[in-house]
């Protein structure tokens, strides 16, 4: 009986120590001679964009560089406080202009799930980056793309995001997650395994080369992550900062020999001219490690460095192939595997799939890459909208399979279709070498009545439109949604919830909500918060601003916040009421003849 009370209150101490760990953040305990890293908590009441919103602060007077970051907090950048909650707004656009929908009620959730986008996984101690270009853009929002003090915290605010995730999923699971590319910041082994090993729970050891400050700097020390409820699915599509340099340009043998080397790569002003990537007209500079604010190094006019500056070489930085990025997703502890890749299109860079996420409701996801291939001979930045014949033909025959199953369908695609100006770096690309144009899609698009929504990521912005059927008094079911949801990264660093109803008349609702990480003040989640905010005060007006809206769209709305929470209604067709009817998910509806 001693033996065993002895025994329980060691269990009860330890459960004691580890809890207490839990709650006050990253620490290192000593157990057993060895240490262990720690873990970083969130707080303990879960809050949507429905409930609160985070409000930045007044633009400060005092205007300085966004690398300046150890001067944000004395000038007032980065400050914000909790606003009222952005309600939900509920939209019929798409429906007929006679509906009215006032009595409808939501009868039966037929699926929930949550997207996470543009997390840019960062290894901020590569020699093979654009950090300097931002100082030549200082006032361009596309600068925040290449630097701003959030990329030391890229890691840790996916853990935050995971752990929201799992609270909420606590409250109500979640059918599946889906990560909608942009991953990692710059086609890197390194910045991928660390994004799926978050998603794993595994420890991470967030910095490469030297290893520089590792003891001492909280952006750079290795901790637990949480790990994504092993009972939520999860799957993945490609973005064009996975397999393009920065997103920009394909990698030819001069950039892959950069991401290793022990050189800090030279090159040109690539926003003006991607071909001055041969040009070693700058030294693109690093992050240090060893300082507190991720002070920059090794950056400036090239002629200004007697000798090439250098780091420690590390061949966990090598750039990935569209094949290699693919199949490391088969190299995982959580579900599915291959996260709906397949290994045979792995081998050849196919990286379109679709899956049906619950066998009892007649609904598929077709995730389709839609990002420029390596190969397709343009010289512009490589961050267009783009279908080569293949995938083109691929969508089509899904499009039509779902149709003729009676499956309702939700396209989930990194980038966004006509939201851009023509001649954007991120509008679809009117290129012979595209085998559709952006009229000829959304054509077929609206051809097929079962589409309910675009899901994208790409722009860092949660901005919502509706693509009205081009008979809205005869076929409005011919309409469907798009859905952006924005940057981890970048302000506002949010995830999105869906939650898709079938009404008591048939007709569709998608809840979708914008989710913060519940980031407890004191950790690495928190201080990435802040600096994602003095960056948009810093930067000023721009792609960021949220009410961008380059095409004039009626349907898209201002963000005030950057968040945009929604009830979307969609109609369905006459066949497709009568199938879900005959399913008798709901009873006593009454269907449109």
């Amino acid at each position: 009986m001693k033996r065993y009370y002895k025994h329980k209150k060691f269990y009860l101490t330890l459960f004691a120590y580890i809890l207490f760990f839990a709650l006050e953040g990253y620490a290192k305990s000593d157990i057993g001679g060895k240490s262990l890293p720690g873990e970083y908590p969130i707080d303990i009441d879960i809050f949507t964009t429905r409930d609160r919103t985070i409000v930045p602060g007044p633009k400060p007077s005092v205007p300085i560089h966004l690398s300046q970051v150890s001067k944000y907090k004395q000038y007032g950048y980065g400050l914000w406080h909790y606003g009222p909650g952005d309600e939900l707004v509920r939209r019929l656009d798409i429906m007929s202009p006679a509906y009215n929908g006032a009595a409808v009620t939501r009868k039966t959730k037929l699926l929930n799930f949550f997207t996470i986008s543009d997390i840019h996984i960062s290894d901020k101690e590569s020699p093979s980056q654009l950090i300097y270009l931002q100082h030549l853009h200082d006032t361009l929002p596309i600068g925040v793309s290449l630097y701003s003090g959030s990329m030391l915290y890229t890691t840790h605010v996916l853990d935050a995001v995971v752990r929201t995730i799992n609270a909420l999923n606590e409250r109500t699971p979640f059918d599946f997650g889906i990560s909608l590319g942009d991953t990692c910041n710059n086609t890197q082994y390194n910045e991928l395994r660390w994004y799926i090993d978050v998603l794993d729970g595994k420890v991470i050891t967030p910095s490469s080369g030297a290893n520089l400050g590792a003891d001492s700097i909280d952006y750079q020390r290795p901790y637990k992550a949480a790990g994504l409820d092993k009972a939520i699915p999860w799957y993945q599509a490609l973005g064009n900062h996975d397999h393009f340099w920065v997103g920009s340009i394909p990698v030819n043998d001069l950039l892959r020999k950069s991401f290793i080397s022990d050189t800090v790569m030279a090159a040109g002003d690539v926003l003006v001219d991607p071909r001055k990537i041969n040009s070693p007209d700058y030294y693109m500079g690093v992050i240090d490690g060893s300082t507190s604010y991720g002070d920059i190094k090794y950056a400036g006019q090239a002629a200004d460095f007697k000798t090439p500056p250098k780091v420690v070489p590390d061949p966990a930085r090598r750039s990935l192939l569209r094949t290699e990025w693919m199949k490391e997703f088969f190299e995982t502890s959580s579900s599915p595997a291959g996260h709906g890749f397949k290994m045979e299109d792995a081998d050849k860079g196919f990286a379109c799939y679709s899956f049906v996420p619950k066998a009892t409701i007649p609904m598929k996801v077709i995730v389709l890459d839609d990002t420029q291939r390596e190969d397709d001979g343009s010289f512009d930045i490589h961050g267009h909208g783009f279908l080569d014949k293949e995938r083109w033909d691929w969508l089509k025959k899904e499009l039509a399979d779902g149709d003729a199953a009676g499956q309702l369908m939700i396209i989930a695609a990194h980038i966004p279709i006509d939201v851009e100006a023509a001649k954007s770096e991120m509008a679809w690309w009117n290129d012979p070498k595209n085998a559709v144009t952006l009229q000829e899609l959304i054509a077929e698009l609206q051809n097929h009545p079962n589409l309910i929504m675009w899901i994208s990521g790409h722009r860092h912005l949660n901005t919502v439109k509706a693509f009205i059927s081009p008979d809205p008094v005869n076929s409005p079911e011919k309409g469907f949604w798009q859905v952006e949801t924005s940057s981890l990264r970048d302000f506002p660093q949010q995830f999105r919830t869906f939650e898709i109803y079938l009404n008591s008349d048939y007709t569709i609702s998608i809840v979708t909500t914008d989710v913060d990480p519940a980031a407890k003040d004191g950790t690495p989640a928190a201080t990435s918060r802040s600096y994602a905010i003095a960056a948009e005060q810093i930067v000023g007006d721009g792609i960021h601003a949220y009410n961008y809206n380059p095409t004039n769209d009626p349907t898209i709305k201002p963000m005030p916040n950057g968040a945009y929470n929604a009830e979307l209604v969609k109609e369905l067709s006459p066949k497709m009421q009568m199938k879900l009817t005959n399913k008798k998910l709901i009873s006593n509806a009454v269907v449109r003849q």
